[in-house]
């Protein structure tokens, strides 16, 4: 499961989101599609359940939502704007 990094803000409007990364001072435009499942996961849906909101919400197809939000996530993770939920916080 993945969540929104500490320090990650954004605004969400009809044609989009503009995301502010405050720790690294960056800041990224979004289109309605990356906008959703940017909220989806600031509400703590887990991946499965944005793949559905998207097919059901765009209606693409299952094939197209799974790759678009992977595909997504993985930008997202690579601009350090999400982490993954897997990650232990054991020392050890």
């Amino acid at each position: 499961m993945y969540r929104v990094a500490e320090g990650v803000r954004s605004t969400h409007g009809q044609d989009g989101a503009i995301v502010l990364d405050i720790r690294q001072g960056q800041m990224f435009n979004l289109n309605l599609v990356g906008s959703r499942i940017l909220k989806h996961l600031e509400s703590g849906s887990a991946q499965p359940e944005i793949v559905e909101e998207i097919i059901r919400e765009f209606g693409v197809s299952r094939h197209t939502a799974e790759n678009d939000v992977q595909e997504f996530l993985q930008t997202l993770t690579k601009y350090q704007l999400v982490q993954s939920g897997i990650q232990s916080n054991h020392l050890g």
